[in-house]
């Protein structure tokens, strides 16, 4: 009886919400849908709505069952076929009097042909499953927390206990796009209160949006000469001071007023090389990291008249490591991790730093298969967990890999997570949830991944950019949602808004298709270095110049450097063509 009663006060709320809805980007009303949608499908069908069931086990079928029962029947089909056609050519009198010899050669072949499909097939499918687990119970259930959180029980726990529920994770739909850039999107950050979002692009533009309502409030010139990659909002700092790196090297700080307009910006630091990523620090205004191409890590600190500091430079034996990403641990701020154009993750102590010890190195990550491979890996970026506990990595046209922030020098993976493709682009990736539930990616293939942490299953499969290539996932801090940009020129928002939970209609050819591409590019890799190659000394015979004086923070040139702070988008074919050069 309460069951009924609880549904005919969630239908009336429900109509009395849909008369008084509010703008589109009001993302607590979707939530209060998502939620109420969760409810109706617990009363009506008595399901667990935070699980996916049995339509979706290995996140690898479309539709559930029904599709690979097709798929089996089809295959059985096929295989009849082939013994009617062999029958057929073994019965007496069952070939023509013009049949040759070649004829039966040829079926001969198609027969190998169609075995040899069927052997890859199977290797395909038990690539798919490999190190999976099976999903665990569903960790929230509507109608339970909603009545909790009417009588006031746990209501301060009842956001935190939304935005990681699979049910939500899995009705995740397109709400809305930002557009004002001219290019490729490559940097979102929400402010900490959640209610800001920065964006920056190739087109050396800084916009700060007030995304709930889709208006930029803010718009300025960055004061860089190339692609701008990133740009966030200082902890603690009243949203008035933004950190920004890009491809010119430079690291530059800009300065906001409570009136909504940029004072200035003014360079802190430069790389010999693009500086990909910043590491803040969870609770200073002041002071964060920064990594560059050029194996250099800075440490920076706004209130120094100087504010550089070389904290370490990268090396793998004598050999220096151009850097793609930088994580500043939140649970223990003295520790960071960096990976870039090799195969390890680094972990270094800023206390402790000796680079005579080890490289100054305090412990390295690989995945053991990768220690002595020998293609070309490297990793286009990596992200703590939210306590610290755990460092995700994400590798080109390789998979992405968990570890456990806490093992020993040279520990393995603990969880692998397939069936996206970064290969054109320097891929993100992030986790998803307030105590992070799920793993978050973008991919060649356009569409957005997310997996299920611990049993690595694909949850949720949506299309993320036209351009084909999703690159920055920034998952709001306080509510179930985020925000994605790619090679489009517009930022993306996303909320648990759908009727019902994905299909994850499609998700197992297009896993199998990023497969294939990724196999057979490994097997011309070799030619693909050779292009790079070509390019790199190409790019620096237009880039000969007159000596410079060297500038603040900066070194002198190196062979392993791909860019250099003077060059201009000019000489790179402009912004839109370096950010789809492959990494």
């Amino acid at each position: 009886g309460e069951d009924r009663r609880g549904e005919e006060d969630a239908s009336g709320s429900k109509e009395g919400q849909t008369q008084a809805s509010s703008p589109a980007g009001n993302l607590t009303f979707s939530v209060l849908s998502a939620c109420q949608k969760l409810i109706f499908r617990e009363g009506e069908e008595e399901e667990d709505t935070d699980s996916m069931d049995g339509s979706g086990l290995y996140s690898l079928t479309e539709d559930g069952e029904r599709e690979s029962e097709g798929g089996r029947r089809e295959r059985a089909k096929e295989q009849d076929g082939g013994k009617r056609a062999a029958r057929k050519r073994n019965r007496p009198g069952g070939g023509t009097n013009h049949s040759s010899s070649s004829d039966d050669d040829e079926d001969d072949e198609d027969e190998e042909d169609h075995e040899e499909e069927e052997e890859d097939e199977q290797a395909m499918e038990a690539w798919l499953g490999a190190e999976l687990r099976d999903l665990r119970g569903p960790t929230w259930r509507a109608v339970p927390s909603l009545r909790s959180r009417e009588i006031g029980r746990d209501s301060h726990q009842f956001v935190r206990r939304v935005c990681g529920a699979r049910g939500l994770v899995q009705r995740l739909e397109l709400q809305g796009r930002l557009e004002r850039h001219t290019g490729c999107v490559n940097t979102l950050h929400f402010n900490p209160s959640g209610t800001r979002l920065a964006s920056g692009s190739d087109d050396l533009r800084v916009v700060i949006w007030d995304w709930a309502i889709r208006r930029a409030e803010l718009e300025f010139d960055s004061g860089h000469k190339s692609n701008v990659f990133q740009a966030k909002f200082l902890p603690h700092s009243g949203d008035s001071t933004l950190a920004m790196c890009a491809r010119d090297g430079q690291i530059r700080v800009a300065e906001l007023s409570a009136t909504q307009r940029c004072k200035n910006t003014k360079r802190v630091a430069q790389h010999k090389g693009a500086a990909h990523k910043l590491a803040l620090e969870p609770d200073s205004p002041c002071s964060f990291l920064s990594a560059g191409e050029d194996a250099v890590v800075f440490s920076i600190d706004l209130r120094l008249d100087r504010p550089a500091n070389k904290l370490v430079v990268v090396k793998e034996g004598d050999k220096k490591v151009g850097l793609y990403t930088i994580f500043v641990n939140p649970a223990n701020t003295h520790h960071f991790a960096v990976g870039g154009r090799d195969q390890y993750v680094r972990i270094y102590d800023q206390r402790k730093i000796n680079e005579n010890d080890n490289n100054g190195v305090l412990k390295k990550f690989c995945p053991s298969h990768l220690v002595s491979s020998e293609s070309k890996t490297n990793i286009t970026c990596l992200v703590y967990s939210h306590d610290g506990t755990e460092l995700l990595a994400s590798y080109n046209d390789e998979d992405i890999y968990l570890f456990d922030s806490s093992h020993s020098d040279g520990a393995d993976y603990r969880r692998r997570y397939k069936g996206h493709r970064n290969n054109a682009t320097v891929k993100g990736v992030n986790f998803y949830g307030p105590c992070s539930e799920f793993v978050v990616s973008g991919s060649d293939c356009g569409h957005i991944y997310l997996w299920d942490k611990y049993s690595a299953r694909i949850v949720q499969f949506m299309e993320g950019d036209r351009g084909g290539v999703v690159n920055c996932l920034e998952p709001h801090p306080h509510l179930p949602g985020m925000a994605t940009s790619g090679l489009d020129h517009d930022v993306k928002l996303w909320a648990p808004t759908a009727e019902n939970p994905t299909g994850l209609k499609g998700l197992k050819e297009v896993m199998k298709k990023n497969k294939r591409e990724r196999d057979e590019d490994s097997v011309r890799h070799g030619d693909q270095y050779d292009t790079q190659l070509l390019w790199f000394l190409m790019r620096h015979m237009r880039n000969r110049r007159p000596p410079r004086g060297r500038r603040e923070g900066g070194e002198g040139d190196t062979d392993e450097s791909w860019s250099s702070p003077d060059s201009s988008d000019e000489e790179d074919g402009g912004p839109d063509h370096v950010q789809c050069m492959s990494s």
